[in-house]
């Protein structure tokens, strides 16, 4: 047996990978994270598969279920909103499951700064505005940051930065990055992306925590802050250059 470990997508069903899509259609168990995977998608299972959703379950609850599946010889959907690359507790999963020696993949998703992005028509590295982006969090409830990643230093560079699972805090997010980038710097926060209740916020340092309290944003959103989200003035990319050697 096999444990896929799949990236659901940001939200919209069909924002699922084909490859994905084709391991549902054949697992006998499936493993979901409740309150962020589309119902439709437990619909691609078949009609006789277990279906676990790990919302209010432990890690050791969750490896439990995948051992008494691979105990069973059944492959194991395992479905993580957004890209298992990022934010998706899929570390420590993996790491219990090289020790007991139970064989996993990994089936990459859409993940959510992506789909932020496609519905604020805007592309996050922008010729001579913005090449970087820095993906991140701040503490919170969750684990605390690693020195030295922490959104004053990660800010200094002026990049295109993205924070999830931060919405919550909109309040410290301004407040530390407004020394590098300025009350000016564009930032949009998008809820829910992609999906049909999907809320578009756009602003500046200055206004946007207003905009989000009253709008009452408190979860499953991503904050975009950067020049890119305004840029209009820039070169064009070297890639598709009259001037660029063709073979």
């Amino acid at each position: 047996m096999t444990v896929y470990f799949i990236g659901a997508g940001p939200g919209a069903a069909d924002l699922v990978t084909v490859r994905g899509l084709r391991v549902l259609e054949r697992a006998p168990v499936c493993l979901y994270a409740g309150s962020l995977v589309p119902r439709e998608l437990l619909d691609a299972c078949p009609p006789e598969a277990r279906l676990v959703d790990t919302a209010n379950l432990n890690l050791d609850e969750i490896v439990a279920e995948i051992q008494a599946a691979h105990a069973a010889g059944h492959d194991v959907a395992r479905l993580h909103s957004g890209d298992p690359s990022v934010f998706s507790a899929v570390a420590e999963q993996m790491r219990r499951l090289d020790a007991i020696g139970v064989p996993y993949q990994v089936v990459p998703g859409v993940p959510a700064f992506a789909a932020a992005a496609a519905s604020l028509g805007r592309e996050l590295t922008v010729p001579g505005v913005g090449q970087t982006v820095i993906l991140t969090r701040i503490s919170g409830r969750a684990t605390p940051m690693p020195a030295g990643e922490d959104l004053a230093t990660l800010g200094a560079s002026g990049a295109t930065m993205v924070l999830h699972l931060a919405v919550q805090r909109i309040d410290q997010v301004v407040a530390e990055l407004l020394p590098a980038y300025g009350a000016g710097c564009p930032v949009a926060v998008v809820a829910r992306a992609s999906r049909s209740d999907e809320l578009i916020l756009r602003g500046t340092l200055a206004d946007i925590a207003g905009q989000v309290h009253e709008a009452g944003v408190k979860r499953t959103a991503v904050i975009v802050v950067g020049r890119v989200l305004s840029a209009a003035e820039f070169p064009d990319s070297h890639l598709y250059s009259a001037a660029r050697p063709r073979p």
